[in-house]
């Protein structure tokens, strides 16, 4: 897995997978200017292909940002940017994109595709922003919240798959893996030659 996303390392282990852990370094910055869908496909493939050229078997890549009003929130740099992203998310829609990635370091095979989900957050005061930024969650997550921690109290309505606001789709991760051979459901394939 070129992630140290410890969210998307739980949802991999509840798979019952076999990975490593070797996160990319790409430099998220470089790849702004693209349409959101293919900025989160783009990164994706980009930590994947940076693992792929120094590890051998499957390697997964994952990028989540959050999309409101035609621009893209990622990880807030502090305090002030968290309470800014939040204030702009609450009592709106916005939409979570994760491009994945899955290299076959054996063939040269690869897939890159993506996941919208929809995600309505409640209205909230000034107090609760606050609040909520002072537990310290929202500052290694896109959009500033995880919904699967405290940020669970901010969403008022999911459209689409909850995991893939988490930070990684398994029910299309699992469709791309049966296209290398891992049928996880079925049991196809060892998957503990892939690296995630």
């Amino acid at each position: 897995m070129a992630s140290g996303s410890p969210r998307r390392r739980e949802l991999l282990r509840n798979l019952g997978l076999d990975f490593t852990v070797i996160p990319s370094e790409v430099d998220e910055g470089d790849h702004f200017g693209l349409a959101p869908a293919a900025l989160a496909e783009e990164l994706a493939r980009a930590k994947a292909m940076q693992v792929a050229k120094r590890e051998r078997g499957l390697v997964i890549g994952a990028d989540t940002i959050v999309i409101i009003d035609g621009g893209v929130l990622g990880k807030p740099r502090d305090h002030d940017e968290a309470v800014w992203m939040l204030s702009l998310l609450a009592g709106r829609t916005h939409t979570v994109i994760t491009g994945l990635a899955v290299e076959d370091t054996e063939t040269g095979c690869s897939v890159v595709e993506h996941e919208e989900t929809q995600v309505t957050m409640r209205p909230l005061s000034a107090d609760q922003v606050s609040g909520y930024v002072r537990t310290g969650e929202p500052m290694d997550k896109a959009g500033a919240y995880a919904v699967q921690g405290v940020g669970s109290l901010l969403v008022e309505r999911i459209q689409g798959d909850y995991f893939n606001v988490v930070g990684l789709p398994v029910a299309r991760l699992g469709r791309i893996l049966e296209g290398f051979g891992i049928d996880i459901l079925g049991g196809a394939r060892d998957a503990g030659d892939g690296r995630d």
